[in-house]
């Protein structure tokens, strides 16, 4: 029997902790929900926040400090963070696209520097990040290396493929600067073909089941380099039917019934994976509000899911008092509220001691939205 959209949209919640908080250990959560977009640095602490009932911020920053957890150039060539453990396959899985990213790219092959050069300035940027660097000492390294000011296209490339990682900074109330510092994260060197078949289990059992398309889409490999990993993987993988096609699926991966009771209110934070996950994304977001959701500059706005599908979208705000603020695509009922309210109170004793201006540097797109606005006041605020 085919699967459902809503069993797709249900088994999507269920591997994400989205249906239920999970008890586990909050590190095994990290691992167990694909690695964690981190381009905007509250972000990673709110994504677990939300499907952890065991998550510790404070444990958080120390693993960050540690480098037990890792932040670093990843899927889509963007900031995502990992169990360290798990750094060393994610980059030889994605270091093909890292590379093509950085070294394919006209802003490279304008320096007139060969992959050579890429690769020798890399290995020497690592040496140097023994103990973390920034971006002055970098330049002071690039203009060594090229003898004048460096070209616009060297440190793009630099980020994508050198050994580094974002250095954890205690006093930033998320563990990271805008203007970050970096230090050397050495990772062994393996298989990419086993390192890709691990990359495409992990997917799946974060957030299948899903094509090869949603893959790619995700991951930004290319998917005759996907279909080569399913060959691999053999019967580790099984196939499923859904509503249109085929599907693959790791062999133990859940799929809730059609009829599971309706999931409850979550708010998800800036550029949460699971609107990033797939190729069709009305899995998550209804197709008339993506536009809404996800900005012309890839701006990724924190959502309200009702039932498993994008509803609206959300903020703090700290003046004139603590309040929730909701702009819903539809009126929404009172239980609607009342569960992202519960939601928020749960957020707000996060974000409050840190950083009560929670996303404020992306207030410009409120303005912008359609919808009902909601305010209900936090804490006993009136």
């Amino acid at each position: 029997m085919a699967l459902t959209d809503r069993q797709l949209t249900l088994a999507t919640l269920e591997r994400q902790h989205l249906l239920r908080r999970s008890d586990a250990p909050w590190r095994d959560v990290v691992r167990s929900i694909g690695a964690i977009q981190a381009q905007e640095p509250a972000s990673p602490y709110l994504t677990l926040a939300v499907r952890s009932s065991t998550f510790d911020a404070d444990e958080m920053d120390a693993a960050l400090d540690d480098g037990s957890l890792v932040k670093c150039s990843a899927m889509r060539l963007t900031l995502h963070l990992m169990d360290a453990t798990d750094h060393g396959w994610v980059r030889a899985a994605m270091m093909r696209t890292l590379r093509a990213g950085g070294l394919a790219d006209r802003r490279w092959t304008d320096t007139g520097l060969s992959r050579d050069d890429a690769d020798q300035l890399a290995d020497e940027l690592a040496d140097r990040a023994l103990t973390p660097i920034g971006k002055a000492e970098i330049d002071e390294l690039m203009v060594e290396f090229v003898g004048s000011d460096p070209p616009p296209g060297l440190w793009r490339a630099l980020r994508y493929i050198a050994p580094i990682r974002h250095a954890a900074d205690p006093t930033q109330p998320w563990r990271f600067a805008r203007t970050p510092r970096f230090v050397a994260a050495p990772a062994p060197h393996l298989d990419e073909a086993e390192a890709t078949g691990e990359l495409l289990q992990r997917y799946l059992a974060a957030f299948g089941p899903a094509s090869l398309r949603d893959a790619a889409q995700f991951t930004l490999l290319r998917q005759p380099v996907l279909r080569a990993a399913v060959e691999h993987l053999g019967d580790r993988l099984r196939t499923v039917t859904g509503p249109s096609g085929d599907l693959f699926d790791v062999v133990d991966g859940r799929v809730p019934d059609h009829d599971t009771a309706p999931a409850p209110v979550r708010l998800l934070p800036m550029w949460d994976s699971t609107m990033l996950a797939y190729a069709d994304r009305s899995r998550i977001i209804p197709d008339e509000h993506r536009a809404q959701v996800i900005r012309r500059n890839g701006d990724c706005l924190p959502t309200v899911l009702v039932d498993g599908h994008v509803a609206g979208v959300w903020r703090l705000s700290a003046d004139p008092g603590p309040s929730l603020e909701l702009t819903m695509f539809d009126r929404p009922p009172d239980e609607t509220v009342a569960g992202a309210l519960v939601e928020a109170e749960r957020l707000q004793q996060l974000v409050a001691p840190r950083d009560p201006d929670l996303y404020g540097r992306f207030r410009r797109w409120w303005p912008q939205l359609d919808g009902h606005t909601v305010r209900v006041p936090l804490d006993g605020a009136s």
